[in-house]
């Protein structure tokens, strides 16, 4: 877990001396292997400046303030380090530095974060735009995700801007695989799912659409017919609800007229109204 810690260093640069026999003072954040280093704005006589102490002496005015402003520093790179830590998502020593700056970027959110605050918008909706049925497939969705980062991350999130074109397909592959989900139900699962990235997209939490190569794959419909037998059969059948009894009838009468039954549904609503 080295490679997980993370390590502030103060660097003088001797090569770079103003007229006032001053270096100005960097800072290099180190974490996972990755390095951001970043000037300060801060300047130091050389001869003042304890590298393995990483503080300016002796005790004087200006080395006061040096000091207490690189105690500072630390103290805040330190605070949003913690701060990244708490949202369970992978970042960079680059995140760190621009939480540091204070900036608000995409890369800090998750991809079940954003998802969770889209549920709950269209929650909201229920009743009025859209029916409890509708918001639970979207639930559906976010729970295959979610299980699909765990199985093939480990991890409990994603970044946003982790999400690709190979992110997709092997999401599609796991659904099919893992999920054992046919391929129009597969088709449905990506199509709410595009939805939900396509607003991220818009509201700029992402920046290149993962969905913009992909294309769902074609479902083929097999049609069978049924035998003069079997169709006599349902003909003479009883159905035990007046509901069921009427679409049988209605599909027995476009077995014997060759009118599609959408067609047959569509004719009746309009007689009907």
């Amino acid at each position: 877990m080295k490679h997980n810690k993370l390590t502030i260093l103060f660097l003088l640069q001797k090569v770079r001396v103003n007229k006032q026999g001053k270096c100005p003072v960097s800072c290099r954040i180190t974490y996972r292997k990755e390095r951001q280093e970043f000037a300060l704005g801060l300047f130091i006589n050389p001869n003042h400046w304890k590298s393995e102490l990483q503080m300016a002496k002796p005790p004087n005015e200006d080395n006061k303030f040096i000091n207490s402003q690189l105690s500072l520093i630390k103290t805040k790179i330190n605070q949003a380090f913690l701060m990244l830590q708490a949202q369970e998502v992978d970042f960079t020593a680059e995140d760190i530095y621009n939480k540091y700056l204070g900036k608000s970027t995409v890369r800090n959110v998750g991809v079940l974060e954003y998802y969770t605050e889209y549920l709950e918008k269209l929650r909201k909706l229920i009743d009025i735009d859209i029916k409890q049925i509708t918001w639970n497939k979207f639930e559906y969705i976010y729970n295959d995700v979610k299980s699909f980062i765990k199985h093939k991350t480990g991890k409990k999130d994603i970044l946003l801007n982790e999400l690709d074109y190979a992110f997709i397909v092997e999401f599609e592959y796991y659904l099919k695989i893992e999920k054992n989900q046919k391929q129009f139900t597969v088709n449905k699962a990506l199509q709410r799912f595009k939805k939900v990235i396509k607003t991220a997209v818009i509201n700029k939490y992402i920046e290149s659409f993962p969905f913009h190569e992909h294309k769902p794959k074609k479902v083929t419909t097999k049609v069978l017919f049924l035998t003069t037998e079997e169709l006599a059969k349902l003909e003479n059948y009883t159905c035990s609800q007046i509901r069921l009894q009427k679409v049988k009838d209605m599909f027995v009468f476009c077995c014997y007229t060759g009118l599609a039954f959408n067609e047959m549904s569509r004719l009746e609503v309009k007689t009907r109204y």
